[in-house]
């Protein structure tokens, strides 16, 4: 399958959480009509590089009764807004997450992975499904994210998140690499592919931009509040997408050794008042080729900040050891650190943009 380049769209027409998904009758049978692209120069689009889950007991499905058949698989409830389903695939009983677009954007959908080689840290979708409506694509269901486990556990030892970051760097690095500038990156796009949550995945392509030469200058502005970088709030008419990528990587570390985000305010005016100063207190007890890895990437001047290959190369990230995986009993209670409060994405959803502390 051969993928033309245009310019992406952000998808649209989702169905919201209070509606049920129309499934699109093409698909509602045993042998589903598979998406099939225009012609253009852009390599094919690569299998997912994450094999289907080994069959485990037989699952059976008639006990779901609420649930909507869609060729192979099962849709059960909604997630994010209903912007994703939670899908069961029925000859192997393997859960998945389910995203639905509408169909007119596949092209703009599955671009940037026909534009990406597959690697490890970058999440591909298992299957592509379309109808004459909607376009629904497969993720193995990963065992939460980054954005939660920070708030279960508030702060993260440094060795871990050394190796929990090297991944996100990586995952970041490969996608410049290959033209894509990820645009509205944040700790919750970042997701668990084991149970011991030790090996990371950027979540999906979801948003990101495909660039057609060397030139990474992006007009469009938007962003996560916590995450956006001062260039975007600025006056300016383009910015550096890689860069602006890279500040919201130094939000993410940050985030995940202090426990709280490096600029908040419950006013979003305040809030993009401290990020376009740039001032922001380091967390006390970092060693101190962290607070300079932290300092190197939340740079005011884009063009002062590292590279996402350049972070590979610090010291912080080469001289942390690998961490042993913990104990059972040592994951159980850390998960029991509840913090007081929402979220910033649980918060963003009752109170629209107001913005709010990790915590609340």
């Amino acid at each position: 399958m051969r993928m033309r380049v245009t310019p992406l769209a952000a998808p649209m027409g989702v169905p919201s959480r209070k509606k049920q998904l129309k499934l699109d009758d093409d698909l509602d049978i045993e042998y589903p009509i598979r998406k099939q692209a225009r012609s253009g120069p852009q390599p094919r689009l690569p299998r997912c590089p994450l094999p289907l889950s080994p069959p485990p007991a037989p699952v059976h499905v008639s006990a779901v009764t609420t649930a909507s058949r869609l060729g192979p698989y099962i849709l059960l409830e909604p997630e994010e807004g209903g912007r994703a389903y939670r899908a069961l695939h029925c000859p192997s009983g393997t859960e998945y997450t389910c995203k639905v677009y509408q169909v007119r954007d596949a092209l703009a959908v599955l671009e940037p992975y026909s534009r990406l080689p597959t690697h490890r840290h970058v999440a591909r979708p298992a299957e592509v499904l379309a109808g004459t409506q909607h376009l629904y694509t497969f993720f193995l269901r990963p065992h939460g994210d980054m954005h939660s486990l920070v708030r279960r556990r508030r702060r993260l030892p440094e060795p871990e998140a050394a190796t929990l970051f090297r991944q996100m760097a990586a995952a970041v690095a490969h996608c410049h690499q290959h033209g894509l500038v990820l645009r509205d990156l944040k700790l919750g796009r970042f997701v668990f592919t084991n149970c011991e949550r030790t090996k990371l995945v950027l979540e999906n392509l979801e948003d990101a931009c495909v660039l057609t030469g060397p030139d990474d200058s992006l007009w469009d502005k938007h962003a996560c509040p916590a995450y956006v970088g001062p260039e975007i709030l600025s006056s300016r008419a383009s910015y550096s997408g890689k860069a602006a990528d890279v500040w919201s990587l130094g939000v993410a570390l940050f985030t995940m050794l202090a426990g709280h985000y490096p600029f908040q305010d419950s006013e979003p005016a305040l809030l993009f008042g401290k990020i376009r100063r740039g001032a922001f207190t380091l967390p006390q007890g970092l060693s101190a080729p962290a607070h300079c890895l932290i300092r190197c990437l939340l740079r005011r001047e884009p063009a002062e900040r590292l590279t996402a290959s350049g972070i590979l190369l610090h010291p912080w990230l080469r001289e942390n050891p690998i961490p042993s995986v913990p104990s059972r009993s040592h994951l159980w209670e850390a998960d029991q650190v509840v913090p007081e409060g929402p979220g910033l994405e649980e918060a963003e959803e009752e109170e629209g943009e107001r913005e709010v502390g990790l915590y609340g």
